[in-house]
């Protein structure tokens, strides 16, 4: 049970990133040039919470009841996979220095980041609830 978990926990974490890169490429070809840059970039983090959500509440359903505890975990590892691939894809990948790394952490420019990763770690317990698939208290 455990295993398929998280198998199925990696599978739709790699959904949200392809979701992500996706909304990436829509901010910086269309919604930055159009708004601007800072209502592009929250337009954008908006937009990427809300698919992360959306792929909490389809997905939901395939793990069947769980604790809340375990959902909660569902939304850990999602929320560690995020930041592992954010800073070793931005360090080692994109060069980019940790310090421009942790400016997307302080809201500066419109960066909704902090929020997208909220929305991560809360998304599958928030949607097992609101599709009453959390069992217990």
């Amino acid at each position: 049970m455990m295993i398929s978990l998280w198998i199925k926990a990696a599978a739709f974490w790699w959904l949200i990133l392809a979701l992500a890169v996706l909304n990436g490429m829509l901010r910086e070809e269309a919604l930055v040039p159009l708004m601007g840059e800072v209502p592009g970039l929250a337009a954008s983090g908006v937009m990427l919470s809300l698919c992360i959500f959306a792929v909490a509440f389809v997905a939901v359903p395939r793990y069947g009841r769980m604790s809340a505890r375990r959902w909660w975990f569902v939304g850990l590892f999602w929320l560690l996979l995020t930041l592992a691939f954010e800073f070793g894809f931005g360090l080692f990948v994109q060069d980019k220095s940790l310090d421009i790394l942790l400016d997307a952490y302080t809201f500066r420019g419109g960066d909704l980041w902090p929020v997208v990763l909220a929305v991560t770690f809360v998304s599958p317990w928030l949607a097992a609830r609101l599709r009453g698939r959390v069992a217990g208290p």
